[in-house]
């Protein structure tokens, strides 16, 4: 094998495999990850609370001795790791993006986190979030705004936005993240790269005061290919007896090969929900050279419609959001002190809770059902559904959110996401892939591919067979990459 100048440049499997066979030191490979975040990272402020370089560089050395005496932890071994600031880890500060939790230091690692650190990773610091993970815009009071990988004045989108731009620009071999509405789709769209939310219960959830409703958001993986994907989610799935609705079926398959023909895949394309929802100008020509794509492998695209109207399931969301919003920060909202420093969207979700009767979160969770049976109808039909990722190209990095879209009003916080809801919703399995680039400011913009639930591995094996049809879209670096 012969290696890059800088081990960065890897791909998080090859990466594996030089370090397990001693043709790169763990030592030089957080060496040179903490030399790219020194050179890159003020440019897009993505990883925060990075930890000290020595103590870095020692646990590094350990790694090392591990490996010289056999005893390699984990396909993970010696990789520098930064995990999302809404994640535990114990010893360094989880701050939500909120300057009152800002010097928060949790007893104990999340669960994923406890995982990623027994397969050998090291934990370097945090990626940035917006405050309280709200909104598909990575900013907050503590750590400032994260900036897009290929253009450094636009959002890098969120809440998974500093994990995005940190796998885009190399400073980590791969990242976690979470997604309730769009988290880890939306910023991978915007970046380049791939962000997958798994199947309900695929990655538990630990610690949590609530494991029975709070099945919305899930955290997930990120990374530069399929296939470095699906290993990350290999160590962060299975199931755990703390988290009563996690499933039961072994992760190991997400580390074996994915290769596989595509040839009659059946794939609905759902496009704006049949020109329901507003989309800026270009982002439907550019889902045009992802669907060539999966024409490319075999698959026969045909349209599809969902069918439930854009306000069924706006109304499906806003009550579930709420809802579930409401009761992790209502502790916060109640006392006087803190709600004065929680930013307004925070406060919109929670007192649009509090007006909520018993009787109404009841009907969001029937109507939520009912999308889920919609889903499977469709998923009697096709295969996969595809989407776009956004509904909007990458916004300028000073904006809150974009109060229109294609002369529409946009009038909350997340109503320009509404194309990543039905997946949400119906917990199904879904990934964001590379689509194009496009738009006035030709930048790059994802698809939403969604497979039926808990057929993660199936939506992995299509999802690596598109990553060979565009290939040369995903060796377009960021100019922060070629000047450096």
């Amino acid at each position: 094998m012969t290696l890059p100048s800088d081990p960065n440049a890897m791909t998080a499997a090859a990466l594996s495999a030089a370090i397990r066979a001693g043709e790169v030191s763990c030592r030089e490979v957080m060496s040179a990850t903490l030399d790219r975040i020194e050179r890159l990272n003020p440019a897009v402020n993505a990883i925060v609370s990075l930890r000290d370089r020595e103590e870095l560089l020692a646990e590094a050395d350990t790694r090392d001795a591990q490996r010289a005496r056999g005893e390699i932890m984990g396909w993970m071994h010696g990789f520098p790791h930064a995990v999302k600031d809404l994640a535990h880890v114990r010893g360094i500060p989880t701050s939500y993006g909120s300057p009152f939790l800002k010097d928060n230091l949790p007893p104990q690692d999340s669960l994923f986190v406890e995982r990623i650190k027994r397969d050998g990773a090291i934990i370097i610091g945090k990626t940035n979030v917006p405050e309280f993970g709200l909104g598909s815009h990575s900013y907050n009071p503590v750590h400032g705004v994260t900036r897009n990988a290929y253009d450094q004045s636009r959002s890098a989108g969120g809440s998974s936005g500093g994990a995005a731009v940190a796998v885009a620009l190399g400073m980590v071999p791969v990242a976690d993240g979470s997604d309730f509405g769009g988290s880890l789709r939306n910023p991978a769209a915007w970046n380049n790269v791939f962000g997958l939310r798994p199947s309900a219960g695929r990655v538990p959830s630990w610690p949590s005061q609530e494991v029975f409703f709070q099945q919305l958001s899930t955290d997930g993986p990120m990374a530069r290919n399929v296939t470095d994907l699906a290993l990350l989610l290999s160590t962060m799935a299975g199931r755990d007896p703390r988290a009563a609705l996690s499933l039961d079926e072994s992760p190991e398959m997400f580390a074996k090969p994915l290769a596989k023909d595509m040839r009659g895949t059946r794939i609905g394309w759902l496009s704006d929900y049949a020109h329901a929802l507003p989309m800026e100008a270009g982002v439907i020509d550019t889902m045009r050279q992802g669907l060539s794509a999966l024409e490319s492998i075999g698959c026969r695209v045909e349209e599809a419609r969902l069918p439930l109207s854009r306000d069924q399931i706006w109304e499906t969301w806003l009550a579930t959001r709420h809802f579930l919003v409401m009761g992790t920060l209502m502790p916060h909202y109640q006392d006087p002190e803190k709600r004065a420093q929680m930013k307004p969207e925070a406060i919109w979700e929670v007192e649009g809770g509090l007006k909520m009767t018993a009787q109404e979160a009841q009907r969001g969770s029937v109507q939520r059902t009912t999308l889920y049976q919609a889903m499977l109808s469709l998923f009697s039909q096709y295969d996969a559904l595809v989407l776009p990722t956004a509904q909007c190209f990458a916004f300028p990095a000073e904006w809150t959110w974009p109060k229109e879209i294609a002369g529409t009003e946009m009038d909350t916080y997340h109503r320009w996401m509404e194309v990543v809801f039905p997946a949400s919703l119906s917990g199904c399995p879904v990934i964001s892939v590379p689509a194009g680039f496009g738009g006035a400011a030709n930048l790059p913009m994802g698809m939403q591919i969604i497979a039926p639930p808990r057929q993660d591995l199936a939506l992995l094996r299509l999802a690596h067979a598109y990553e060979q049809a565009i290939a040369p879209m995903l060796e377009r670096a960021p100019a922060l990459l070629r000047a450096a």
